[in-house]
């Protein structure tokens, strides 16, 4: 008999499957305590992901906004990622939000503020405001009293 060496798995490649799943539970735990700070919590960020319209049209009036593409630029479109990070909330039946979600323009980031009432289909908004870091600064693009 041959004096072979045997040589074993690393533990890494015997345990990737159960790193796999640890991750996502970590991931999916993280995503549900960030939306814990809302009243009905995942279940509105979950209408939210539905609604894109929503803050895309947000976004396309903010972009219009010389004072937004002074600041940060041209606001890139959202990935859903940015909506789970955010903070949602829905009243009255879902026909009112409070959205505040991160962006990020040509020049740098920044969040995204949303208050607006469903009409029907139709998002009607009270109030877009663009929040800044180093320096602070507020942008209202749209506020309504």
């Amino acid at each position: 008999m041959e004096n072979d060496l045997i040589i074993e798995k690393s533990w890494f490649k015997r345990n990737w499957t159960w790193i796999g799943i640890f991750l996502f539970l970590a991931i999916f735990l993280f995503i549900v305590l960030l939306n814990a700070n809302s009243k009905n919590g995942l279940a509105d960020t979950v209408t939210a992901l539905n609604e894109d319209i929503l803050y895309e049209k947000a976004i396309q009036i903010a972009n219009n906004d010389p004072n937004v593409l002074k600041t940060i630029g041209k606001i890139e479109p959202i990935d859903k990622l940015a909506t789970l990070e955010g903070t949602t909330s829905y009243t009255n039946d879902n026909k009112s939000v409070n959205l505040s979600i991160r962006i990020k323009g040509n020049e740098k980031q920044a969040k995204l503020d949303i208050q607006a009432n469903k009409n029907g289909t139709e998002w009607n908004y009270q109030k877009i405001v663009i929040r800044t870091k180093n320096p602070n600064q507020e942008i209202a693009v749209l506020a309504k009293p």
